[in-house]
């Protein structure tokens, strides 16, 4: 009976499962260390037509991509036919791990660079003087013909230090091939570090303990926007708003920014307390201009936090304010012409002090409980947190797991 069970396919998490496609690709460390190069087998090779020495086009994870040229590996070297080698700085502009899938495109017609311009990142140049093209960047594209993707990073090893280098703007396209004839410019300041890192959202796979909810948000967040014509086949309409309730702490926020990083929508975040304002109809003016920022850029997600601080109920609150603020949201979610690209979350940890009409369908219909997590979600959520650290060899973090009953992912991070 226990085999029968266990056959039966979960549907509704199927949409975090990873789709097996030909094109789909598990990362593994390169052997060589070069930046434009990666490594696949022949016969996948031929199976996705492409040649030997082809660039090929790379993507990974929050709408990352990069181009690289694809080699088959030297023989007697061994190589899976479902993996794909490639060194750390292909690896940190797909921001993807080893072990993580990769699709790989053939992407031919690469014109050559007019003109490049790099700039270093500032803690890597520190007690480097003299002319960085000459020593470095000269030397790394001399006859190589490397392919290079705007907004890229890679290392340049020269002399006795590394530098990094950030792609700041290739021209006549995204994706170039730097030539002999191409014209390198380095002029202007370096990159300050925090401005990368800042780049560097969160992804799903930063959001830990909630992979039921996860699958639910990523269906009704993910798809209208990504697919909304899909909708229109269909003949159903797209869901409108999504409320997140949980206890504080339980991840609503990061899911909301998760979500809009990984689909790449415009994200915009009201946060209740702060619209509130004591200059009468200011406060409705904020959401409007809200809504139309969204619009205009749409797809884009509207996230609200700590909607009961804006949304009480509306015969419990004396304040004339709130309930202005109230009817104008009410009608803001109403209005949004055929908004299907448009789609507004909201978070709260006080679900039922909320006005009831926003939780009517059009509105709020959708509702997913953010719960604590169990053990295993808090498995999950402290493997997250310490994926970048040195851990000892006497940790163990199931342990971890079992005893810290009843904490949220805010707690585990604490600890």
């Amino acid at each position: 009976m226990a085999d029968h069970i266990s056959g039966k396919k979960d549907f509704s998490t199927a949409i975090l499962e990873r789709k097996k496609a030909p094109y789909k690709l598990i990362v593994e460390d390169a052997t060589n260390d070069d930046n434009s190069v990666v490594m696949i087998t022949a016969s996948k090779m031929e199976e996705l037509k492409i040649f030997k020495g082809d660039t090929v086009l790379l993507k990974g994870k929050k709408r990352k991509d990069t181009i690289c040229l694809a080699l088959t590996p030297e023989e007697g070297d061994e190589l899976d036919d479902g993996k794909i080698r490639m060194n750390k700085v292909v690896r940190r502009n797909l921001r993807v791990r080893l072990g993580d899938v990769v699709s790989v495109h053939p992407h031919s017609d690469v014109p050559n660079a007019e003109r490049v311009h790099i700039l270093p990142i500032d803690d890597t140049i520190e007690g480097i003087t003299g002319n960085l093209t000459q020593t470095y960047l000269i030397p790394y594209f001399k006859d190589c013909y490397r392919p290079l993707r705007k907004g890229d990073t890679f290392l340049v090893r020269g002399g006795f230090k590394s530098v990094e280098f950030k792609v700041v703007e290739t021209d006549p396209g995204e994706y170039v091939i730097v030539s002999p004839n191409t014209m390198i410019f380095d002029e202007g300041e370096p990159i300050k570090r925090e401005d990368e890192e800042q780049l560097d959202g969160v992804g799903y796979d930063d959001v830990g303990g909630c992979r039921k909810q996860m699958a639910q948000i990523r269906e009704m967040i993910e798809l209208p926007l990504r697919h909304p014509q899909l909708f229109k086949t269909l003949g159903v309409k797209p869901p409108r708003g999504v409320l997140l309730f949980g206890p504080p702490g339980s991840g609503k926020t990061l899911i909301a920014r998760a979500v809009a990083n990984e689909t790449g929508a415009f994200f915009f975040l009201i946060n209740g307390p702060e619209i509130m304002s004591k200059m009468a109809g200011e406060a409705e003016a904020n959401l409007r201009k809200a809504f139309e920022e969204a619009e205009k850029n749409s797809p884009a997600i509207i996230f609200i936090d700590e909607l009961d601080s804006i949304a009480p109920k509306r015969d419990k609150t004396g304040g004339e304010v709130e309930k202005r603020v109230v009817s104008q949201l009410l009608t803001l979610m109403d209005g949004l012409k055929g908004r299907g690209s448009v789609i507004v979350i909201a978070a709260t940890n006080r679900p039922n002090s909320i006005d009831a009409a926003l939780r009517r369908f059009g509105r709020f219909d959708r509702e997913i409980d953010i719960g604590v997590p169990d053990e295993i979600g808090r498995m999950e959520v402290l493997r997250i947190h310490t994926r970048n650290m040195k851990l000892a060899e006497d940790v163990d973090l199931a342990q971890v797991a079992k005893e810290t009953h009843g904490y949220v992912g805010a707690d585990v991070a604490a600890l």
